[in-house]
């Protein structure tokens, strides 16, 4: 009985000190609590600082909005496209997908010509070797991004 006391006191005193240790307000320690919340990445002006901006100009000539929009439509990057969106179909075969890179499974696509792919790509199509959602099921992509990637993997299937 006795050892069973000596234990319990000094569980009791060490769970004492390691609470007074941790409350106990040292010099300075607020300070350099509230300094490194305000100051690095994981503070509290991280996750309070604004996503982004809003831009309130009223007057944009059409001539820079159409050439802001082609000029994003050359910066596409296929293979991100594919990497992000069509690599889960097209990399393992689902659904009848082809699989990148399968000369024999792209040949009759590729001579049925550009433009048929990139409409079944991006309206979608259901024929007797599988489904291809439109858009590959992300109804975000873009037609330039769906046919950026489109194109690249034309490119590794030839």
């Amino acid at each position: 009985m006795k050892s069973y006391l000596i234990i319990f006191h000094l569980v009791l005193a060490l769970f004492g000190f390691i609470f007074i240790e941790h409350h106990l307000d040292t010099p300075g320690r607020a300070e350099a609590d509230r300094e490194s919340l305000m100051s690095d990445g994981s503070g509290i002006a991280a996750r309070i600082a604004a996503v982004g901006q809003i831009n309130s100009a009223q007057a944009q000539s059409k001539s820079t909005t159409t050439q802001v929009a082609s000029t994003s439509e050359a910066v596409v990057d296929g293979q991100k496209v594919y990497q992000s969106a069509c690599i889960a179909c097209h990399g393992a075969g689902v659904a009848g997908a082809p699989m990148v890179g399968n000369v024999g499974a792209w040949a009759d696509r590729i001579a049925a010509g550009n433009e048929i792919m990139y409409a079944n790509a991006i309206k979608g199509f259901v024929g007797s070797s599988g489904v291809m959602p439109g858009k590959g099921g992300n109804p975000t992509l873009s037609d330039a991004e769906v046919k950026a990637a489109v194109d690249h993997m034309v490119s590794k299937s030839q």
